[in-house]
C-alpha cells in the first residue's frame, strides 16, 4: 500500500494528523506494507522570512475572530495535539516561510533512506510546534539537519542555493492537478483521497478496508469508483 500525503511544517493538522495516521499503522502492523511518499505543500509560499505578527493575531484577521475568539480556537488545537502525545504549542509559535525545510526535506527524499525521512519530518514539526523556532531561519534548519545524522557541509551547499526548489514545486504543481488546496492531504494507492486529519479510528478503519482490499481484482475495484473518485 503507498499513501502519498501532502503537508506543511507550520500546518497544525497535518502534524496531528500524520500522527494519528502513523500510530493506525504501528497498531495494525502495517509498518512494513506501507510505503508512504511526503509532498511539499505551502500554505502560504509568500510567508515573511521574518516574524511579523503572533499566531493569535495572524488567526484573528485569517478567519474574522475577536482576539479572544482566536486564542480559544488555538488552544482548541494545541489540546488536540496534547492529546496525541505531542508538547504541541501552537500560541507561541513563530510563523515564517517554510520553503527552506521543503527543499530540506526534498534533499533527505534523494537520498532513499525513509527511516530519514520520517526522523526529518518529525524534527521539523517538533522544531515549529514544540520548540517554536523560526523554520526560515537557517540556524534552526542546520541545527535540526544536524540532530537527524545528516552531513551539515552537504545541507548548507543545499541551503545556500536553489537546489531543490524545482522538486518543491513539482509536489505543488501535482497538488493543484488533484484538486488539492488544503492540507493534510493523502491519497492511497492513487485511488482513495482523504482531506484532513481524521480521527485515529477512522485512519485505522479506513487502512483495514485498504488492506483487505489488497486482494480484491481490478474489475472488482472499479465498480467502486466514479466520477473521479473511489469509496472505500
Amino acid at each position: 500500500m503507498k499513501i502519498k500525503y501532502w503537508s506543511d511544517f507550520a500546518c497544525p493538522y497535518c502534524y496531528i494528523g500524520n500522527t494519528r495516521l502513523k500510530k493506525a499503522i504501528k497498531d495494525l502492523n502495517l509498518e512494513d506494507e506501507i510505503e508512504i511518499e511526503v509532498h511539499a505543500f505551502e500554505l502560504d509560499p509568500n510567508a515573511p522570512y521574518d516574524v511579523k505578527s503572533t499566531t493569535v493575531e495572524r488567526f484573528a484577521t485569517k478567519y474574522g475572530l475577536s482576539v479572544s475568539q482566536a486564542e480559544q480556537e488555538v488552544n482548541n488545537i494545541s489540546q488536540l495535539g496534547i492529546e496525541e502525545g505531542i508538547d504541541f504549542k501552537y500560541a507561541t509559535t513563530l510563523y515564517t516561510n517554510s520553503r527552506d525545510a521543503h527543499r530540506l526535506m526534498k534533499y533527505v527524499q534523494s537520498l532513499d533512506n525513509p527511516e530519514l525521512v520520517e526522523k526529518l519530518s518529525k524534527l521539523l514539526f517538533d522544531a515549529y510546534f514544540t520548540k517554536n523556532l523560526k523554520l526560515a531561519d537557517k540556524k534552526t534548519l542546520y541545527s535540526v539537519a544536524e540532530e537527524a545524522g545528516l552531513d551539515k557541509k552537504e545541507v548548507m551547499e543545499v541551503l545556500d542555493s536553489d537546489l531543490f526548489n524545482k522538486e518543491v514545486q513539482e509536489d505543488e504543481q501535482e497538488a493543484l492537478t488533484n484538486g488539492i488546496h488544503a492540507v493534510p492531504f493523502y491519497i492511497i494507492d492513487n485511488e482513495y483521497s482523504i482531506p484532513g486529519a481524521l480521527s485515529y479510528n477512522d485512519f485505522k478503519n479506513i487502512l483495514s478496508q485498504v488492506s483487505q482490499q489488497d486482494n480484491v481484482t481490478p474489475e472488482d475495484k472499479t465498480q467502486n469508483c466514479s466520477n473521479g473518485t473511489c469509496r472505500i
